[in-house]
Formats: structure tokens, C-alpha cells, sequence
């Protein structure tokens, strides 16, 4: 059931591809607001921090949900 849904096809690849992408780029963006509001350049509040950790821990735990679907066949 799971291992069906992160190998459905969205643009001709599989949904699992995208959910990497996802998670590296929330990971990306909460480090870059992290470092950008320690050297006093605030351009994202900092409040904006932890919302974006929580989506990124949120994200790969789907994507290693999904991963792990192919092995374990759940």
C-alpha cells in the first residue's frame, strides 16, 4: 500500500524523488535561516526557524517511511 504510493509516477517519476527534494530543501532553508539571523541579516524572522525544522523532520520521516516500504513491503 505504502511502497505503491512512493512509487506512483507524478511527472514521470516517483513520488519518493520528490519527497527528497522536499526534505533537502526544507533542511536547506532552515539552516540558511539559522546562520542568516546569527550574522544579523534578517530577511526571514527567526520565528520561522523551528516551523521549518518541524516541516523538515516531518518530511523525512515520510520520505523514510516511503524508503523503507520498498524492503520491508508495507
Amino acid at each position: 500500500m505504502v511502497r505503491d504510493i512512493a512509487y506512483a509516477l507524478f511527472l514521470g517519476k516517483p513520488l519518493i524523488m520528490y519527497g527528497g527534494i522536499l526534505t533537502y530543501l526544507l533542511l536547506l532553508a532552515t539552516a540558511a535561516v539559522g546562520a542568516l539571523n546569527r550574522k544579523g541579516i534578517n530577511l526571514i524572522p527567526f520565528k520561522w526557524h523551528p516551523r521549518l525544522a518541524v516541516s523538515a523532520i516531518l518530511a523525512a520521516t515520510i520520505h523514510a517511511v516511503f524508503g523503507l516500504s520498498a524492503y520491508f513491503g508495507f
